[in-house]
């Protein structure tokens, strides 16, 4: 009886025994598969001169591609007992795509702020302005958050993209704080409307890749006197997309060329007053086509020193990257700069209170 037992024992310590080295050859496997992903995906990120949009969206999730090469650096340490050249090369090639993520976010995590901070008190209002930007979703019918947090805010000027006539509609009663407009509603997806309390002139709408998609430019003089050139994009996004692809052109169902802010840049490099460029930029900050137009139009990103602060996607816990921007020129520093609450739109409003030196 004992005999039995016994060997009833062995069969099934035996059976567990198979049972775990199979579910640690599993997990190496998968382990692996994602690990080669991480790597090819790291390294793909890297090519700018190629026009591929499915090569430009590797651009986005860095901070996602760092965390899961963290995770399986860790864990291939943890289950791995045999250091052939196999497992060599993949641990290294982990290291190499940590190295590359990290290295290209870290200015905005860890780098000194290139747009420098003043204080409060160092502020007179005469020479400040702060600026809400929100890309509303055209398809969004809440409003009221929004507006609480205008009311909260006071901002001097408001720049909401994403607008339809129903969107300029129904924030026409800012024209009572901020009477200085400019309004340029589409069914696109890619309308804009500026409310300044402050004045503007010489203002103009462009038109810089697609008849449909405006950019508005323009010159605000603050109380003090002093003037500055303020620039609100929303270029159309540089891979494809079917959101609303009938008003854009064929063009819309593949990528956009990425031409439309390096236009600007170049159009803010011929300003002599300090300059804010401010939108929805389709864009992460740390793409080459932002550093190309920031270096460029003689721009500096604000985040850089900061953080992300990410604006998109306002619906997701763990897919999120900055998509709305604020550059500035040298002679602009920021007192106040965050992201404010959700407004159902799929974006987080963007705010930030500059000084003009």
């Amino acid at each position: 009886m004992a005999a039995a037992e016994n060997l009833s024992f062995k069969v099934i310590q035996k059976s567990s025994k198979m049972k775990s080295k199979n579910i640690r050859k599993f997990a190496r496997v998968v382990l692996i598969i994602l690990s080669c992903l991480v790597i090819m995906f790291s390294l793909a990120s890297l090519v700018y001169d190629i026009p591929r949009w499915y090569l430009k969206i590797l651009d986005f999730p860095r901070l996602q591609l760092l965390t899961v090469g963290i995770f399986l650096f860790l864990s291939f340490l943890l289950i791995t007992k045999e250091w052939k050249f196999s497992s060599i090369a993949l641990v290294s090639g982990l290291l190499a795509s940590i190295f590359i993520q990290f290295e290209i976010i870290s200015p905005y995590l860890l780098k000194d702020t290139v747009v420098k901070t003043v204080k409060a008190s160092e502020v007179t209002n005469k020479n400040s302005v702060d600026i809400l930007i929100a890309n509303v979703l055209i398809k969004n019918r809440k409003t009221q958050t929004l507006k609480e947090i205008i009311t909260t805010k006071e901002p001097d000027i408001i720049l909401l993209m994403e607008v339809d006539s129903w969107w300029v509609d129904n924030f026409s009663y800012l024209k009572k704080t901020h009477p200085y407009t400019i309004e340029y509603p589409l069914d696109n997806a890619y309308g804009m409307a500026l409310y300044s309390k402050l004045p503007i002139s010489n203002h103009q709408i462009k038109f810089l890749n697609h008849s449909k998609v405006p950019s508005f430019f323009t010159k605000v003089t603050l109380a003090s006197g002093k003037e500055f050139k303020f620039v609100g994009v929303h270029p159309v996004a540089p891979f494809p997309s079917d959101k609303y692809p009938e008003n854009i052109g064929e063009q819309g169902k593949d990528q956009q060329k990425e031409v439309e802010l390096l236009r600007v840049g170049d159009i803010a490099s011929k300003y002599t007053l300090p300059t804010i460029i401010a939108g929805d930029f389709n864009d992460v900050a740390w793409s080459n086509t932002s550093r190309l137009f920031g270096k460029d139009g003689n721009l500096k990103d604000v985040r850089i020193g900061r953080g992300l602060y990410n604006t998109f996607n306002a619906e997701s816990l763990i897919m999120r990257w900055p998509l709305d921007h604020f550059f500035v020129t040298e002679d602009i520093t920021v007192q106040d700069f965050n992201t404010l609450s959700k407004i159902g739109s799929d974006h987080f409003p963007l705010y930030a209170k500059f000084v003009i030196e």
